[in-house]
Formats: C-alpha cells, sequence, structure tokens
C-alpha cells in the first residue's frame, strides 16, 4: 500500500524541515510548499491526503490558501491541520474551515497524534523510525 502523502506549507524552512523528517520517519509522504501559491502549484501536480498550513505566510497567507481550497469540489475534501503561533480562537476568526489546530511552537508527538487522528496510521508497509 503506498503511504498517505502530506503537503506541508511554511514559510519557516526549519519548523518545514522538522516536519519532514519527523512524518517521512512516521511512513508518510511529505511534500513541501512556502506560501499559499507555492501549495496551489504542488496541488496541481500531486493529489495529497493532508494539508499542514501556516497561517502568516508571505505571498499568499494560510487563510488566503484555505479559502481558495474551499471553492474547489475536489481540493475542499483535503483535511487541513492549522500550525501557527497565533491562538486558537484567531484562527477561527480567520478560517471558514479547518479539522485541527497546532499551536506554535509545537512537539512532535502532537503532530503525529493529529496526523494519526485525521489520516489514521500511514497506510504503508513502510517500518516505522523512532522520533
Amino acid at each position: 500500500m503506498k503511504p498517505k502523502t502530506i503537503l506541508v506549507v511554511d514559510d519557516e524552512f526549519y519548523t518545514a524541515e522538522i516536519l519532514t523528517f519527523v512524518l517521512e520517519g512516521q511512513g508518510y509522504r511529505v511534500l513541501g510548499a512556502f506560501n499559499g501559491r507555492d501549495a496551489l502549484e504542488k496541488l496541481k501536480l500531486t493529489p495529497v491526503d493532508l494539508i499542514i498550513l501556516d497561517v502568516m505566510m508571505p505571498i499568499m497567507n494560510g487563510a488566503e490558501l484555505a479559502r481558495l481550497l474551499a471553492g474547489d469540489k475536489t481540493l475542499s475534501l483535503i483535511p487541513l491541520l492549522v500550525a501557527s503561533a497565533l491562538s486558537e480562537v484567531t484562527v477561527r476568526e480567520m478560517f471558514d474551515r479547518f479539522n485541527g489546530y497546532l499551536r506554535k511552537p509545537f512537539l512532535m508527538e502532537t503532530v503525529i497524534a493529529q496526523v494519526r487522528a485525521l489520516l489514521g496510521p500511514d497506510g504503508s508497509d513502510t517500518p516505522q523510525r523512532p522520533t
């Protein structure tokens, strides 16, 4: 079975790299984008099972991207896990819809738990590396 694919959209290089390392270690396939526009280009080329979405980014922020996704019949079905230093109340005011919230800075155990809650296990036969 092929691994589930996660798109990490975050303009902070270090955050994106750590998320990629940890999630790939759990058997997921991870793609990266550094802003909303970059994410839209990636979504045109590759179907994904989950988007981990930062809020504050240049060019196109997370809330703008979420609105565009909501307007697309297929893309609106992808679960959104919003990651932000903003409070959950503020995020709820900015986003019409999201499926999970990660307060930055976050613990990797929390990320893995949220991802598994939204996707289930990685879905592949790939052995999992410890994190």
